[in-house]
C-alpha cells in the first residue's frame, strides 16, 4: 500500500501523508499538515499547514480545510462545504495567526455545501445536512440542519435516523443500540 498523488496535485514538503491515502486533481497539502491513512482528498481541496487529519477521513471535491480546522478519524465532508477560521474577518486588518479552533470529532458528516462556523465542535457521529450554517456546537449523535443549523433528531453511527422510544432507540438498518444519558445527550450502548 503506498500513497497515490495525481499529477496535477502539490504536496509541499514537510507534509506528512499516511498509507493509503489519495490525493486527487488540483488539490493542495501544504507544509506542516498531517494526513492520516487511507484517506481520500477529492478534486481540489486545499489543506492548509498544522492542519491535523485522521485516519480514513473523505473529503469531497471543491473543500478547503483551513489552519486551525481538526478532523479526527472516519470524517465526512461533502462536496463544497466550507470551514471558516476567522470570526471576524477584515481585509484591512489580516487576522493571521488568530485562528480559533474547530475540531471535528469522529465519524462526523458534514454534507455537500453546509458552513462551519469557527470555533464549534461537531460531536462523534453528528450529522449535519447539507445547506446548513452551524454556528455552535452540536453533541454527539445529534442531527442538525437548517440555517443556522438546529437539532432536528439524532442518527446513528451507520448514517440511519434514529426514533427514540422514552430512552431507547434501536437503528432499524443496522440494529445498534442507544440511550439517552440526559437531555441533549446520547450514549451508544455496547
Amino acid at each position: 500500500m503506498s500513497v497515490f498523488v495525481h499529477e496535477s496535485a502539490y504536496v509541499d514538503e514537510g507534509a506528512r501523508i499516511g498509507e493509503g491515502t489519495r490525493v486527487w486533481h488540483f488539490s493542495h497539502v501544504m507544509s506542516g499538515a498531517e494526513i492520516g491513512n487511507n484517506c481520500v482528498l477529492g478534486q481540489n481541496v486545499f489543506v492548509a499547514r498544522g492542519v491535523r487529519i485522521g485516519n480514513n477521513v473523505k473529503i469531497q471535491n471543491n473543500v478547503s480545510v483551513y489552519e486551525g480546522v481538526e478532523l479526527e478519524d472516519d470524517v465526512f465532508c461533502g462536496p463544497s462545504m466550507v470551514f471558516t477560521n476567522v470570526k471576524n474577518p477584515r481585509s484591512a486588518f489580516p487576522r493571521r495567526g488568530q485562528y480559533t479552533r474547530t475540531l471535528v470529532r469522529r465519524g462526523a458528516t458534514i454534507g455537500a455545501n453546509a458552513t462551519v462556523v469557527t470555533g464549534v465542535t461537531l460531536g462523534e457521529w453528528c450529522f449535519v445536512a447539507a445547506g446548513a450554517v452551524v454556528t455552535k456546537d452540536v453533541p454527539a449523535y445529534a442531527m442538525v440542519a437548517g440555517v443556522p443549523a438546529r437539532q432536528v433528531g439524532w442518527a446513528c453511527e451507520c448514517g440511519e435516523r434514529l426514533d427514540f422510544d422514552g430512552e431507547r432507540a434501536v437503528c432499524e438498518a443496522c440494529g445498534k443500540t442507544y440511550r439517552m444519558v440526559a437531555a441533549g445527550r446520547v450514549e451508544r450502548e455496547t
